[in-house]
């Protein structure tokens, strides 16, 4: 994998995003995210959820990575988010704050989730994102880090 540079989460409201993984297809199996009533889940397995997952937005690379029950995002241009992964109503949420005040990614449900991808709808104009899990499991060396709040 190539090593890119990440930065900013910012809050633009356009529409206009792409996959990192233009055929890849969310896909539910027997390790699920989500919940009743989402498409395609049948309940909140934190493991399948737990790793290394990348995606582009509005020609930007994103990267999540989700450890136990806390969360990290970060994307080119500068800004980092930090914070939460937890069932809440038999769903899982993803709750994000960003250094730069960005809203764009700060509250997302996990849609569905499996070994090679996982679907986000995050709140707000941005929608839903696919990621694709990273190669190995592990993403670039070098990636910023500091001031991550949970």
């Amino acid at each position: 994998m190539g090593v890119f540079a990440l930065g900013a989460c910012s809050g633009d409201g356009g529409s206009g995003r792409q996959s990192a993984a233009p055929g890849a297809s969310a896909t539910a199996g027997a390790d699920t995210g989500g919940g009743p009533g989402r498409s395609g889940t049948s309940g909140a397995h934190s493991g399948a959820l737990e790793g290394n997952w990348l995606t582009t937005s509005k020609g930007k690379a994103v990267a999540l990575v989700v450890t136990g029950e806390k969360a990290g995002l970060f994307a080119t241009g500068g800004t980092m988010c930090g914070g939460t992964v937890r069932a809440e109503g038999g769903m899982r949420r993803i709750r994000l704050t960003c250094t730069d005040g960005g809203k764009e990614r700060t509250t997302g449900m996990v849609d569905s989730v499996n070994g090679t991808s996982l679907k986000v709808t995050w709140e707000g104009p941005l929608g839903t994102e696919t990621y694709t899990r990273a190669e190995g499991g592990t993403l670039p060396s070098g990636l910023p880090t500091a001031h991550l709040g949970s």
